[in-house]
């Protein structure tokens, strides 16, 4: 099991870990700082820093059996022994963006009431499809609706409820392809007061303010339940 510190705190940059199992192109580590691929969010980049100066790239960041996190590094890199102490740290740049748009898209959950079918996000963009007829997907408003909360400067909470509760109000899961992890007691989820509540494990900022304005970059269909709406920074 590897200690999750990014679930606790998202705006951690680095932590002090041991290398408990590594093989060709594989770390993992008993605590990290990486998110790993899930939810639509990518995994993390980085590197791992031993004592001795020697850096090896985290090229991503993936799950791995039960609850570890495997951090992926070149097949060719020197791996670290077990019991090696190392200092994870993320391209925070990276991360703080997909933060951004992770929050972003919760919010576009809000502003396009209908049911979820998909998503993604990377540095640049991110998107979410949605079951909904085009006609009544409207860029410009879409676009101030999204802006107009991002400004209301609202605060983001993390917090759970068990599975009981979940089951009781299944309205909280926005997405209709995946389902959040069932049998732990509980489910962790996301709050912006008044706008927005769901399960989710990805790492988000305190406030939507953080997130700047941003643009509807296009909208288009995928299929018939399929109407993608894509979203980026305006200062891009």
């Amino acid at each position: 099991m590897t200690e999750l510190v990014f679930r606790d705190d998202a705006y951690a940059k680095a932590c002090e870990a041991v290398v408990v199992a590594a093989a060709p192109g594989r770390i993992v580590l008993d605590r990290s700082v990486f998110y790993p691929t899930g939810g639509g969010q990518p995994g993390d980049t980085g590197s791992l820093l031993q004592a001795g100066g020697t850096q090896i790239a985290v090229l991503g960041t993936v799950k791995g059996e039960g609850e570890t996190i495997v951090h992926l590094v070149d097949e060719a890199a020197a791996l670290p022994a077990v019991g090696t102490h190392v200092t994870a740290r993320i391209d925070w740049d990276r991360r703080y963006r997909l933060m951004r748009f992770h929050t972003a898209l919760h919010l576009l959950c809000a502003v396009v009431a209908a049911p979820v079918t998909g998503g993604k996000m990377s540095e640049d963009k991110a998107h979410l499809d949605f079951d909904i007829e085009m006609d009544q997907l409207v860029a410009e408003a879409i676009e101030a609706q999204l802006n107009a909360l991002i400004a209301a400067d609202t605060a983001v909470h993390c917090g759970a409820i068990t599975d009981a509760e979940l089951d009781a109000n299944p309205g909280l899961v926005k997405t209709m392809s995946v389902q959040p992890p069932r049998g732990q007691g509980s489910v962790r989820t996301i709050e912006i007061p008044g706008v927005d509540l769901q399960p989710c494990g990805g790492t988000h900022v305190r406030r939507t303010g953080e997130i700047g304005a941003m643009v509807v970059a296009r909208i288009r269909s995928e299929g018939k339940r399929n109407k993608r709406v894509t979203i980026a920074f305006a200062d891009a």
